[in-house]
């Protein structure tokens, strides 16, 4: 029972792929036939259009995708590019810098060794290293100490003016309190009428004091060092007169100068070699 069913049905098979076959034999020959004609007939048509549809889609996809990739290598190549241009724009402004540094260092350096030239006394060159800014004190600490001669009490000055005094050494450092510090204080001159007066730090700038009501001080007036007191030589720049206030009572003015040299920004110095009591 079970044979003869599955040779029927091996029958039907062979019956449906006759069948298949001459349908797709009769196709066949009816195109080829057709090859012939001048014109094309209904199935040649049919088969050109769905020839052209599927090449015209193919062409799309592979434009549209090969587009795509094509602009994706421009953007990676204007990336890689625009990354080159910063870097060498980079360099060039490191070297500018360095450039505009080691001219500026360079002005700065001449200028102090033609100050040196017009000191009375020995000096010797220090750069700051340090700085406290502390509610009690105003310091700096500089790159030279008592192995290159250097004391306590010795004037500290830059080409802009006077820096301070020299307060405390090691072999190799020492420690510089500013003239703007409270506890400092220096002889003075008011440089265009010889007016005498003590400049006192008040933390920022400095206050000029024991000048009479009746002196002609104004402000623009420039303040050097006297060179009383024995510490600094006379002539260096100290500040110029910012403020002037004159009280209805009492025998002195309020003075107020501004210093000449920037304590904020103080780089190379000079120290003044010349002994003071402070070094006993």
């Amino acid at each position: 029972m079970i044979s003869y069913k599955k040779k029927g049905k091996r029958a039907r098979q062979a019956r449906n792929l006759l069948v298949f076959g001459f349908i797709a034999a009769l196709l066949v020959i009816i195109i080829v036939a057709s090859l012939g004609r001048k014109e094309f007939n209904v199935f040649h048509k049919l088969g050109l259009e769905v020839v052209g549809v599927a090449q015209a889609v193919s062409t799309g996809i592979s434009g549209y995708f090969g587009g795509i990739w094509s602009d994706y290598r421009e953007l990676i190549n204007v990336r890689e590019e625009n990354r080159r241009l910063r870097e060498e724009l980079r360099q060039h402004k490191a070297a500018t810098s360095q450039y505009r540094e080691a001219v500026a260092t360079n002005v700065r350096l001449k200028k102090l060794l033609e100050l040196r030239e017009s000191l009375p006394d020995p000096t010797i060159t220090a750069r700051v290293i340090g700085r406290d800014s502390s509610l009690w004190f105003k310091t700096i600490t500089i790159d030279r100490g008592s192995s290159d001669g250097i004391e306590r009490g010795m004037p500290v000055v830059t080409v802009e003016g006077v820096v301070g005094q020299v307060i405390n050494t090691s072999p190799n450092y020492a420690k510089v309190l500013l003239a703007n510090d409270p506890n400092s204080a220096i002889d003075v001159i008011v440089q265009k009428n010889r007016v005498q007066g003590i400049i006192k730090g008040d933390g920022d700038g400095f206050t000029l004091h024991y000048v009479l009501r009746t002196s002609d001080v104004a402000p623009g007036d420039h303040v050097i060092t006297s060179g009383l007191g024995g510490v600094f030589p006379k002539g260096l720049p100290v500040g110029q007169v910012s403020e002037v206030i004159r009280a209805r009572r009492g025998m002195f003015q309020t003075i107020q100068v501004e210093p000449a040299a920037d304590f904020s920004r103080l780089e190379h110095l000079i120290i003044i070699m010349k002994k003071s009591s402070l070094a006993e």
